[in-house]
């Protein structure tokens, strides 16, 4: 099977019923996404697919062969940190550490969704997001940190959020 994951082409033979995040993690080394639950409600495998949030432990690898997958370790790297990465250092969003990369690839997804002027459950107006706290937790609840990060991982998508839209302005 082929895939294109991080800009990069890949050649696997797996068995079909290999998950997404398996297929990363145990035959292409790209162990920055973390299997948390395995069952899709902590959020620590999301992985972006043609841009779009997924948990990758949810679906199928077979399914992706000509889809564009990014996972945490596509997104930046150690020399060149993606604005999230920079944000979560700098606002300590993550104790642990085990389920940041999860809610950094969500936080672009997110962020994304918004600048496409999708609204969550918590939009107020479904013509415009105003990315206030309750709507940035809403659009992440489906990312669990377990060491209650919550109040730092909110301040470094913030900062990010709004640094996107001064240069959108």
């Amino acid at each position: 099977m082929h895939f294109t994951i991080n800009g990069q082409s890949h050649e696997a033979e797996v068995d079909v019923r290999t998950s997404l995040l398996d297929l990363c993690r145990e035959h292409l080394g790209l162990t920055g996404s973390k299997k948390g639950c395995d069952h899709g409600q902590c959020g620590a495998c999301t992985m972006l697919v043609n841009g779009r949030r997924i948990n990758s432990c949810l679906t199928l690898a077979v399914m992706h062969q000509d889809d564009e997958i990014v996972t945490i370790e596509g997104l930046g790297t150690p020399e060149n940190l993606h604005p999230l990465q920079s944000a979560f250092v700098l606002h300590d969003g993550y104790q642990c550490g085990y389920c940041t990369p999860g809610q950094i690839c969500s936080a672009v997804g997110m962020l994304d969704e918004v600048k496409k002027g999708w609204p969550s459950h918590a939009s107020a107006d479904l013509t415009s997001a105003d990315l206030d706290n309750a709507e940035i937790s809403e659009r992440m609840s489906g990312n669990i940190c377990r060491c209650a990060a919550y109040p730092n991982i909110v301040d470094a998508i913030r900062e990010v959020a709004d640094a996107d839209a001064k240069v959108d302005a």
